[in-house]
């Protein structure tokens, strides 16, 4: 019998997001349990099961979906599956979690045997059209099937950011200017480095995270002073590959290298319905692990939020094996010197609450403050960005 008081989640996918996400529910201090787990292989799916103790592993998501036990959907899986797998579970009765990006252009709309080229040479207003369609149709599709769609961005729950807002609110005023970025050494995946894998580079991997959080906190400020949101209503942008800065050989950089069609460096310049602007770039050309930052200028303040890193630890050691196998930060390659060990990233990141958030939300029937347009919106600018800096001007959203 179904535990009434006890959200049962499913989880698709058995790689790093479903390792982090089961890490943070078992944290989130809400009553949650993971009662099954669907990956492309039994193999992967039963290893999964058996390293977090849950009771079904299957290879086949319709398997999952016809539990009665599920009642929220985690989708840790490519950019690709996002759309049909959301609008399987909403049809099913399941509420959904979605990583970000909510949707991306991954060539759909072409034949399934068209070259890799073909998908990331498609004009950018064209990927504009389709992922922002694919997005509406996921929000859609919840809505109609009564069920909840969230939005798997951990910064706008992270407790730097939380915070800010709070403080935000207490100054008054206005937030002028926004400047937030995420940056590390780049994936050494193959996968991360092909348009048709991931629909973008690192515009959509990394800078998306300071966009979301952007469009969060204006959307609160103008619900909070004039009862309607502040929203993005243009956008200029540039992305380059600066590993294939003449200088760079693949033999005289620790960064990641090898990128095919995706840019390794993107910056966008939102400009708000209130006049205010926003610069969120993302970057894999940083060397000494990953960093995650967000400043805001107020007209009454300014905040800063390190996400990563931050020194509530700092260490030093003379050589990079004095701590052993002990994790220090994400990405960071050697543990020599002084570094910046964080006691708990699930925490720092904002994952944990934001798995807790998810979970109350299912819980008291009441939404998610990362919802499924949050996700939308997110979507929408990226992707004008990417129209803005292959045409050379500011789009008008």
């Amino acid at each position: 019998m179904k535990d009434q008081s006890c959200v049962g989640i499913g989880i698709v996918g058995s790689g790093f997001l479903a390792e982090t996400r089961a890490r943070c529910y078992a944290k989130a201090g809400v009553a949650g349990r993971i009662v099954a787990v669907t990956s492309r292989t039994l193999e992967g799916a039963r290893s999964y099961a058996e390293r977090h103790a849950v009771p079904a592993a299957f290879d086949d998501l319709e398997a999952l979906l016809a539990l009665d036990e599920v009642d929220v959907v985690d989708l840790c899986v490519p950019n690709l599956l996002h759309r049909p797998m959301t609008e399987a579970a909403s049809r099913a009765g399941k509420h959904v979690v979605c990583t970000k990006p909510l949707a991306a252009y991954v060539g759909q709309d072409l034949a399934a045997d068209v070259e890799d080229a073909a998908v990331s040479s498609r004009g950018r207003r064209e990927m504009l059209e389709v992922a922002v369609a694919d997005a509406q149709a996921m929000v859609d599709v919840a809505e109609a099937a009564g069920v909840q769609l969230m939005y798997g961005e951990n910064w706008v729950y992270a407790p730097s950011i939380v915070r800010a807002a709070d403080l935000l609110q207490a100054a008054g005023g206005a937030i002028l200017e926004m400047r937030g970025w995420e940056g590390h050494s780049g994936s050494h995946s193959a996968y991360s480095k092909v348009w048709r894998n991931t629909g973008g580079g690192a515009l959509l991997r990394l800078a998306a995270h300071p966009i979301g959080a952007m469009l969060h906190l204006k959307r609160e400020e103008g619900l909070e002073r004039d009862g309607e949101p502040i929203v993005p209503v243009s956008v200029s942008a540039e992305v380059a590959d600066l590993s294939r800065v003449a200088a760079v050989s693949s033999d005289g950089t620790e960064l990641a290298g090898g990128w095919e069609d995706v840019e390794n460096w993107g910056c966008a310049i939102l400009t708000f319905s209130d006049g205010t602007r926003g610069v969120a770039y993302g970057s894999d050309n940083m060397l000494g692990g990953m960093e995650s930052k967000l400043e805001v200028m107020g007209s009454r303040c300014h905040l800063k939020c390190n996400m990563t890193p931050n020194d509530l630890l700092r260490a030093f050691a003379p050589d990079g094996g004095v701590f052993g196998e002990e994790y220090i930060m994400e990405k960071l390659d050697s543990g020599a010197g002084w570094t910046t060990p964080i006691p708990d990233e699930d925490y720092s990141s904002g994952h944990i609450a934001m798995c807790a958030d998810f979970l109350r939300a299912v819980s008291e029937g009441r939404p998610a403050l990362a919802d499924g347009r949050l996700g939308l919106e997110v979507t929408r600018v990226v992707y004008a960005a990417y129209v803005s800096a292959e045409e050379g001007s500011r789009f008008d959203l």
